[in-house]
């Protein structure tokens, strides 16, 4: 009777065992978040750090933009990572209308390479550092916040900038802050904004799936 019953278990789990190696994997659907609806119907701001770069270079030529050859670039990753962030947008249905950028080239690529259109560069969004005055830099951090105060109703705004402008800006909770990662801020009507979500730059394409 007990090698009876013992028979028909190692049946039972041989048998499961061959079903389960017939079946799929299943894999669990990434749960799209509150944000991805609202952000279909505009509004908010999403400031951008730019896309990764070659962290063997350096700005040798600060005082000239129009040097791009003397700045620091985007790696092949960094430009693939934009081009998916993108791309990931679109297919959520995410309207992105004004595209604004620093005026260093690996901003402005990254801005391109999300494929909205050519975008806007501007002073208000680079990073200043030690070749602008403290007046400057103060002016461009208030620049920064205007602008994720500031909604344009039924598309989103999106701002490519750097770390500096950025944790100046919203302050030192943004110290870690990496490459190609979104802050979302829907702007309130009164001159502030509130944080929605701070988006990392593999999310999208799984946001997406």
């Amino acid at each position: 009777m007990v090698a009876s019953i013992v028979r028909r278990t190692c049946l039972l789990v041989l048998t499961t065992g061959a079903l389960a190696v017939g079946l799929p994997a299943l894999s669990p659907a990434w749960a799209q978040p509150d944000w991805v609806t609202a952000l279909k119907s505009g509004g908010y701001v999403l400031v951008m750090r730019h896309g990764a770069t070659h962290s063997d270079q350096a700005d040798t030529d600060p005082l000239n933009l129009a040097n791009v050859t003397k700045q620091r670039q985007l790696n092949d990753a960094g430009r693939a990572k934009a081009k998916e962030i993108g791309a990931a947008m679109k297919k959520l249905g995410i309207p992105i209308g004004q595209v604004t950028t620093s005026q260093y080239f690996r901003a402005i690529e990254t801005g391109r390479l999300l494929g909205f259109g050519e975008p806007q560069t501007t002073a208000d969004v680079s990073e200043g550092g030690q070749v602008v005055t403290p007046i400057e830099n103060n002016r461009r951090t208030a620049a920064l916040r205007k602008l994720a105060a500031t909604a344009v109703p039924g598309t989103n705004v999106l701002v490519v900038s750097h770390k500096p402008n950025i944790l100046d800006a919203f302050g030192k909770d943004w110290f870690d802050i990496r490459e190609g990662e979104i802050s979302i801020f829907k702007p309130d009507g009164a001159g502030g904004y509130k944080l929605v979500a701070r988006v990392q730059a593999d999310e999208w394409a799984k946001l997406a799936q």
